[in-house]
């Protein structure tokens, strides 16, 4: 449908998947041309901004401060521990499946062996791997990250109309999400803490 210019019907099926959290860096690319056709910079800036998470690219910043008007976008730095946690998350599902598998295989051998070998050397294998799957099924997940969509935005010190304005920024930043409370969130700004309504934010 895309490739023969069918871009709201393309659309509907694209939404609907990411909806389900099933998309690919280039379903991502493709949703971004589309929203930005209809005017819809929002969108294509969100969409942009999640596929940076899976392809980081120098021409997607660029591209997306020529969407918002920015100058300079901030939150889009991405250490390599950041990076190596979004891989493991995005193959969740299949690490998981892995790990389940090695685990019957892991069975049926001590099953085998048991008799002839210690218990313990036996069994370690399986304790390990049943550790593993509790972990990654229950504490694998990538940093949590928003995107500012809101003109203006107001970033404060306390979570509160009374805490003390630390920056006015508009559309296309991005910040990393330490807590929630109440009508807010606690984020990541320039190294420090703060304060924004989740109104103001979209989460990725």
């Amino acid at each position: 449908m895309f490739n023969n210019r069918s871009y709201k019907e393309a659309m509907l099926i694209y939404d609907s998947n990411y909806e389900s959290g099933i998309y690919s860096p280039a379903m991502l690319l493709k949703m971004a041309f589309i929203a930005e056709g209809t005017g819809d910079s929002e969108r294509a800036t969100l969409y942009l901004s999640k596929y940076y998470d899976l392809a980081p690219n120098p021409q997607v910043i660029t591209k997306m401060k020529s969407l918002t008007g920015q100058s300079s976008l901030e939150g889009f730095e991405i250490s390599d521990r950041q990076r190596f946690m979004i891989f493991l998350t995005e193959y969740q599902e299949y690490i998981v499946g892995f790990l389940a598998f090695f685990l019957v295989v892991s069975i049926v051998i001590s099953w085998f062996t048991g008799s002839k070998m210690n218990k313990t050397q036996t069994f370690w294998p399986t304790i390990l791997l049943i550790i593993l799957i509790f972990l990654a099924n229950n504490f694998l997940s990538g940093p949590r990250t928003g995107l500012i969509t809101r003109s203006p935005t107001f970033i404060v010190t306390e979570p509160s109309a009374g805490g003390e304005l630390v920056d006015r920024v508009e559309p296309g930043h991005r910040v990393r999400i330490k807590s929630s409370k109440d009508i807010w969130y606690e984020v990541e700004w320039k190294d420090k803490s703060a304060y924004i309504k989740k109104e103001s934010v979209t989460r990725l």
